[in-house]
């Protein structure tokens, strides 16, 4: 009965998805363009496919040559509407992915605003020199029309295999795809084969304009709760714990460096309270070989704002920095691969700036 209800309800959330796409798709409803050019960072499903790294990759790239501001959501914060995010915010105030952005990169301004319209205007007003923006997690947001977006794809979670909420991890539909004009699909296996790279791709029934790419998780480095980068012995014993989209996909990755005696799992955006300190305490007590907690940084945003954490079970817990390493495909290395996202990028900024004038900008 359960499962039933499930395809009920994923039937009339997906009709209701198209509905509102076909409305957009036919300027019944219009999304907004801006003087400056929109990357968009987003997906089409719920939980974690990596976007965080992908927005500070770009963050990273696009620093070089503009001055560059972050729009996010903030998803799960307390507070509401506009906030220029500080980085001694509480995460509870701005969101826990924000603040890791901008903790990151405290010279880029990093906004959160749930009315993403209003969070770019209000950035334009605020901060005049801003010529690009990035922003976080709103591809479904079609009242902002993007002129660039980034569509990120779970590599073992393929869209055209999966459904609707809440009977899959759908949230939006595939025709949306047509949208996109670069695919990275994440958190690819090691040992990933080119057949089945180019069966993701034919799944995905893209354009011939739409570039793609392939990405897997790469540690850059392990820090301590305060951010002061370590080295920690490979192979050490370990507690992991983790409260991501997937967390599965982290622990799964550790397992490469570390050998994980305990695995301890949360929901994304997880707000740690002080009975956790307790698990973790348990955790470590009944794994005595277990040097320290391995976590992820966004998980770090978080336990290093919990005042009542003792300072011994703070000195243990470390977080690993993640980041992307491009996937060889074809004829191409990652570097190769890499240097060619970019040029894109670059190439259609450029020619955003170049049409500014027959816009009236």
């Amino acid at each position: 009965m359960k499962i039933f209800l499930q395809k009920i309800a994923s039937w009339l959330y997906g009709m209701v998805i198209r509905v509102r796409n076909m409305l957009f798709d036919k300027e019944i409803l219009k999304g907004k363009e801006y003087d400056i050019p929109i990357v968009c960072i987003g997906n089409i499903t719920a939980g974690g496919t990596g976007k965080t790294p992908m927005v500070e990759l770009m963050i990273s790239h696009f620093s070089k040559k503009h001055t560059v501001a972050v729009l996010s959501r903030g998803y799960k914060r307390k507070t509401k509407g506009y906030k220029v995010v500080d980085p001694f915010d509480h995460y509870d105030e701005v969101g826990d992915e924000p603040l890791q952005i901008k903790r990151k990169f405290p010279n880029v301004p990093v906004v959160v605003c749930e009315r993403r319209t209003e969070g770019i205007e209000r950035i334009r007003e605020q901060f005049k020199d801003v010529n690009l923006i990035i922003m976080d997690d709103g591809f479904q947001h079609r009242w902002v029309k993007p002129y660039i977006n980034i569509v990120m794809i779970d590599y073992n979670r393929p869209v055209d295999k999966d459904s609707f909420m809440p009977s899959g991890q759908l949230r939006d539909s595939m025709d949306s795809l047509h949208r996109a004009n670069i695919f990275i699909f994440t958190k690819c296996p090691n040992n990933t084969l080119q057949r089945d790279m180019s069966l993701m791709i034919a799944g995905l029934k893209k354009k011939p304009s739409q570039a793609t790419f392939f990405t897997r998780p790469q540690c850059r480095e392990v820090r301590s709760l305060d951010g002061t980068p370590v080295l920690l012995p490979v192979h050490s014993k370990v507690v992991a714990v983790a409260g991501i989209g997937n967390n599965d996909s982290f622990f799964s990755g550790i397992t490469e460096r570390y050998k994980v005696l305990q695995t301890i799992g949360f929901e994304d955006h997880y707000q740690y309270r002080n009975a956790d300190i307790e698990l973790f305490t348990a955790a470590l007590e009944q794994n005595p070989e277990a040097s320290f907690i391995i976590t992820t940084e966004k998980d770090a945003v978080k336990l290093s704002s919990m005042d009542s954490l003792p300072e011994n079970l703070r000195e243990r817990i470390f977080y690993e920095c993640i980041g992307m390493e491009f996937v060889p495909y074809g004829y191409y290395s990652a570097a190769e691969l890499e240097h060619s996202l970019y040029e894109l990028l670059d190439k259609e900024i450029k020619n955003f700036n170049d049409d500014s004038h027959i816009r009236g900008c």
